[in-house]
């Protein structure tokens, strides 16, 4: 049967699936992948589930992670990476961008591009990333109105509370604001830049019976983990939220050395994606036959001598 273009992506809303995979005792594993070529490769992979970082989106603009970029600029990238993959989607919402009434239109603009689930957090802009130094705290009260309001527009959107406090305001003030975030409407809670495992373990006693998101990113504060030693932690999501940015940057900068230095990429192609393995991840001939006026293209194998 001819490929049809959207056949094979889930007819259930992607907050009831996000929440489904959820339900299932063993941590779930989100790599970044805002770029729907990245998304795919993920999903060859096996996992079931990708994050949206507003620092990896921000930096593929071009432009630092400080509350720069628009709903608009987040759900292209999150249209893209859905229908790509078909897979549930969290994706960093900030601030929020805005007050309560901007939170809710996120909110609906985000499911309508395919989210699956969204985390806000308790930063005043220019907001900074939770590794860094000097971030400013909105008020709880603020925090909970924003959680509030995305509960209230959501039609199935899961709703992570994200707080940055134990940086500034420590443990306990933490533990009190995701209490309150929680009575708001938050389905999770995501502590933020938490840097032993003793505060992670801390932080999970705490909270006891509530889903717990951990960020393992790199050149940040918090120790390497892998996945199953958050979850041995009682974590229920973990996120590589710039891992993947930060290997194709790198490589992307190498490159570009080499041909300036080189005059070519002549010898940089063993370190390709070969035609046909993009071709592959990208479904080319299922696009291909749907117009059957097309000539199956024939890949080349060899470069000319």
């Amino acid at each position: 049967m001819p490929y049809v273009i959207g056949a094979d992506l889930p007819q259930e809303p992607a907050g009831e699936r996000f929440r489904a995979l959820l339900d299932r005792p063993e941590i779930l594993g989100m790599p970044g992948a805002h770029l729907g070529i990245a998304g795919l490769l993920a999903k060859k992979h096996g996992f079931e589930a990708l994050y949206l970082s507003g620092a990896a989106m921000s930096a593929s603009m071009g432009l630092p992670d400080l509350g720069m970029i628009t709903i608009e600029d987040v759900c292209f990238f999150i249209r893209q990476v859905a229908r790509s993959t078909g897979l549930p989607l969290l994706v960093d919402g900030d601030t929020g961008y805005g007050e309560a009434l901007n939170v809710m239109h996120m909110v609906r603009a985000f499911e309508d591009a395919g989210a699956g689930a969204v985390h806000l957090e308790d930063q005043l802009l220019p907001k900074k990333c939770g590794h860094l130094n000097d971030k400013k705290l909105a008020s709880a009260d603020e925090m909970c109105a924003k959680v509030a309001a995305a509960h209230r527009a959501r039609r199935h959107l899961y709703i992570i509370a994200r707080t940055d406090a134990v940086a500034s305001e420590g443990m306990d003030a933490a533990v009190a604001r995701a209490q309150r975030y929680l009575e708001a409407g938050a389905d999770a809670i995501f502590p933020e830049a938490l840097t032993t495992v003793e505060m992670f373990r801390e932080f999970r006693a705490r909270m006891p019976g509530v889903k717990l998101l951990a960020n393992m990113t790199e050149f940040g504060r918090t120790p390497f983990l892998t996945k199953e030693e958050f979850q041995a932690l009682g974590y229920d999501m973990v996120i590589w939220p710039v891992t993947h940015l930060r290997i194709a940057a790198k490589a992307w900068d190498q490159l570009y050395a080499q041909i300036a230095a080189e005059g070519g990429a002549q010898n940089a192609v063993d370190r390709m994606q070969t035609r046909a393995e993009l071709y592959e991840t990208i479904g080319y001939h299922k696009y291909e036959e749907l117009d059957a006026s097309l000539v199956r293209t024939i890949i080349p194998t060899a470069m000319p001598q």
